[in-house]
Formats: C-alpha cells, structure tokens, sequence
C-alpha cells in the first residue's frame, strides 16, 4: 500500500513556512524541507531558513546538512528525501514536503530520471574545457540552438544544468524536456495531495522586496563576511546562491551595495516567476490562492478540511 505524502509549494515570500507549521500540527505531521538553499549550514539569513522559534516544535529535516564547500544534487536529495519520508511514516505520522524548489519536489513525486539517458564524460570534460576558456555564457549560448526552453529556464551560472541539457541532447538527439515527456512522467508512488500557496503577483513581488530589505536588516551582509573568512568563494555551488553572490560582488568592490540590494530584489523577483511556472506544469496541483483567504489560518481550516490524510488529525 502506498504511503501517504502531503507537498506544501509555492514561489519564494509566500509564506509557506508559517502556514506548513500549522498544518503539521494539525496533521500530525513533520516537515521535510524542498529547499535547495536551506541544505547549507552557516547560510541562514540569505536562504531565509526557518529558525527553532519558528519550527515550534515540529520536526523539520533536510536543514543544515552540507557544508557550503560541499556539492550536492537532485539524486543526492532525492534518496535523503525517500528515507525521511520512509522514518517519518514509520513512527505514524504524516510526512509533509515543503519547499520551492520544484526540481526536488519532481524527483519524489515523477518518473522521470535524467540519469537514464546515460553520460558522455569526453563531452563533459569539453564543456568545462569551454567553459573556462570562453565563458559560462558562450557554453549557455550553445543551448540556443538545440534546446530553446532549456535555454530560457536556465542561467549561465548553472553550469552543471546547462551541460546535462546538452549532454541529454547530444546522447538522444531530444531535448531533457522533450525527453521527459515521452515517459510516464506523472507516475507517483505516493498517495499524494500537492498544494501551491500563489497570490497577486504585484502584492508578491512586494513581499520579495521587504523580504530582502529584513535580511539586510538582520544582518546578510556579515552572513557574507563570516562566510568569506571560513573561505567559501564564489566558485562554490552555495555561494551562487541569490543574495550571496549579489554580496560578494559588494564586498569585492565590484558593485555598490545598493546596486547589490536591488540586484538580490530583481533575481527574486525572476526566481519567484519561474517557480510558479514551474508549478502550473503538474496537473496534479491544488491551488491555493492566498487573496481568497482573510488569514493563514483560514487557509490551513481549508486545506485540513480538504484532506483525505486521516493519520493524527487534530481537529
């Protein structure tokens, strides 16, 4: 019998993390975190990681686990994820998966698997060789041609991505997305209820941009600083992360800290947008529109009255 998996998404500043608490304690639940920042310790300001005070005593894991030296991947999160989910159902309770990052939530809940298309390392090896010698930019320009959404999904920062997309389509003359679409793509082996917190674009983007004028507030920047000195640089995977490379930029000299602070909003901004197009590609999503609610609180009442998880229901 397949185990029960509650999803809780949603674009960055929606505010997921208030409302995922809530519901855990209504469905006797423990939250499993979907985001791809969150994973690195020392980096908690930035990735607005939940705090203890918050958590309020539910269980949260996948926080804090990697050293922001250390690299780490969708199939990597994707096996931690499995046993968690596999611990948090054996003690009878609900394991709720909460985040933004849509590419760990996919590796749970569809069947696709990039790994099956096989690899190509000589090809790899040229990449990087370009990479480094021409720029991430004209290894990205290379997408152009050959995988147009890839292309546009991706930035040239995201070096690993870009040259999968081009490996998948050098090894099966498809494009990943392509290549995904002839699968069974939505098969899931949970029972699954997926929710997507979304709300009016202008009132998110506000919320993105007050969310980063609190971090400044708080103290990002000596975030960035501490981080320097334990001597993680830029070419590091975590520190390309949105608001820590904007600030590395700063205390390089190479851009003032206004400039930093607007470029932190905008890439939030764009990050946010993506999310949700990512989100309206799984039909199997609930929507959740925040403006249809007086409160968090409604929102939860709606969501646990929706529910057919029965498991430690708190009524």
């Amino acid at each position: 019998m397949n185990k029960n998996l509650f999803i809780l998404a949603g674009p960055t500043a929606v505010g997921k993390t208030d409302i995922s608490i809530k519901l855990a304690k209504r469905l006797d639940g423990e939250i499993i975190s979907a985001d791809s920042m969150q994973i690195y310790k020392y980096m908690d300001i930035g990735s607005a990681k939940v705090t203890k005070e918050e958590m309020d005593g539910v269980p949260h894991h996948i926080i804090d686990i990697v050293e922001p030296d250390q690299s780490f991947n969708v199939s990597e999160y994707k096996k931690l994820a499995e046993e968690k989910i596999e611990e948090v159902a054996s003690r009878n309770r609900l394991p709720m998966i909460v985040g933004g990052t849509g590419l760990y939530i996919n590796s749970l809940i569809c069947s696709y698997d990039f790994t099956e298309a096989g690899t190509d390392q000589e090809y790899r090896e040229y990449l990087l060789g370009l990479a480094e010698s021409k720029g991430k930019e004209y290894v990205h320009e290379m997408l152009r041609g050959v995988d147009y959404g890839s292309y546009e999904r991706l930035y040239p920062n995201d070096l690993k991505r870009v040259i999968r997309a081009l490996e998948v389509y050098r090894l099966t003359g498809v494009t990943i997305t392509e290549y995904n679409a002839r699968r069974q793509e939505y098969i899931c082996p949970y029972n699954l209820e997926y929710y997507v917190l979304t709300m009016d674009r202008a009132q998110l983007y506000n919320r993105i941009n007050l969310r980063v004028d609190l971090m400044m507030r708080n103290g990002l920047i000596e975030e960035v600083e501490s981080l320097k000195k334990k001597g993680y640089n830029s070419d590091m995977q975590s520190m390309k992360g949105i608001g820590y490379k904007e600030i590395l930029y700063y205390l390089e000299g190479k851009i003032t800290l206004e400039d930093a602070v607007e470029l932190i909003k905008k890439g939030s901004r764009n990050y946010a947008k993506r999310q949700l197009t990512w989100f309206r590609k799984d039909p199997r999503v609930r929507w959740i529109n925040k403006d249809d609610f007086g409160s968090d609180d409604e929102i939860v009442e709606h969501i646990v009255g929706g529910t057919a998880f029965q498991i430690g229901r708190k009524e």
